[in-house]
């Protein structure tokens, strides 16, 4: 549903992957981007982060609108598609291959998982041995294209979790840019949507909270603005699972969104009066915008999440 509203300087947004309907954990993402958004009397794009065509469906994108709908989410300006985008990632990846740092990887998955390193990359991937960073071995072609760190250090303000500090090559390694499968890389799609976009704040998840700094050092390498980022406690489970497709999170339940609405406002420390449960989405989205409040949001990466 398209809201109308005039050009302000804030711009957030909601980027969900439409790989199968939204939970709980994606509505408390969404809400409190959009609430942010109305407290600051800017715009709430909306962005269906369907680049990985495989995963994707047309099926599940329609569902995610239609449940933004029943929850009465309001977004500016037309629905936005990474997958007719290519050509703009396209584009960011030849500028960038114009310089020293990116270059082509012909590891598999089964060599870099033998590869001898140490620990694992801040999102429970390998970090990457740098194999391929000055040339590939003979007989080997390129399956990938990386952007290669150096000794880069990247420092960041986040809005809720305070000051974050990430040396690249310890934390994650060279990074891929586009896969061997030819589809772009997340980290290089999000980048061009929300610098195209003018994004000036994004709230989002905590989950992705280690993706912040790889995502500043391509603006930095882009030469793109930086967005101020607030990342929100993410939901979990009694085993402290984040709630996903892959932990059997359930899909929200549109007949009883007034319910979740509330629940998810608990989450993110907002206060709301036990009455607000017998209200509609429409009364519960006047109180929230009233009284919603960043500075109230847990500083934490995790809430547990108890089903209603």
């Amino acid at each position: 549903m398209l809201a109308t509203t005039n050009p302000t300087a804030y711009r957030g947004r909601f980027a969900p992957s439409p790989t199968g309907p939204l939970h709980f954990g994606s509505l408390v993402a969404a809400l409190a981007s959009a609430l942010e958004a109305r407290a600051n009397r800017g715009q709430w794009l909306l962005r269906m982060e369907d680049v990985d065509a495989p995963r994707c469906s047309k099926i599940a994108a329609d569902e995610i609108l239609r449940t933004l709908e029943v929850f009465g989410f309001k977004w500016d300006g037309a629905l936005v598609w990474q997958s007719r985008r290519t050509a703009a990632y396209a584009a960011a990846l030849e500028q960038l291959r114009g310089g020293a740092d990116v270059f082509p990887c012909a590891c598999t998955r089964r060599e870099l998982a033998d590869a001898e390193i140490h620990g694992l990359a801040i999102d429970g991937a390998s970090v990457y041995p740098g194999t391929c960073r000055n040339g590939l071995a003979p007989g080997k072609s390129a399956r990938a294209w990386r952007l290669a760190v150096g000794d880069a250090q990247i420092s960041f303000s986040d809005t809720i979790q305070g000051r974050i500090n990430s040396l690249l090559s310890k934390d994650v390694g060279d990074f891929v840019l586009l896969r061997a499968d030819n589809i772009f890389a997340y980290q290089l799609a999000v980048v061009i949507d929300d610098a195209a976009a003018g994004i000036t704040h994004v709230v989002r998840g905590a989950d992705l909270l280690h993706s912040t700094a790889r995502q500043i050092f391509l603006q930095q390498k882009l030469a793109l603005p930086t967005p101020e980022y607030a990342h929100v406690p993410v939901a979990v489970n009694a085993a402290g699972e984040k709630l996903s497709k892959q932990t059997g999170a359930t899909a929200l339940d549109t007949r009883n969104a007034a319910t979740e609405l509330v629940a998810a406002l608990q989450l993110l420390g907002q206060s709301p009066p036990a009455e607000l449960r017998r209200a509609s989405v429409a009364e519960i989205w006047q109180w929230a915008s009233v009284h919603w409040a960043l500075a109230s949001v847990p500083r934490v990466m995790a809430q547990n999440f108890k089903p209603i």
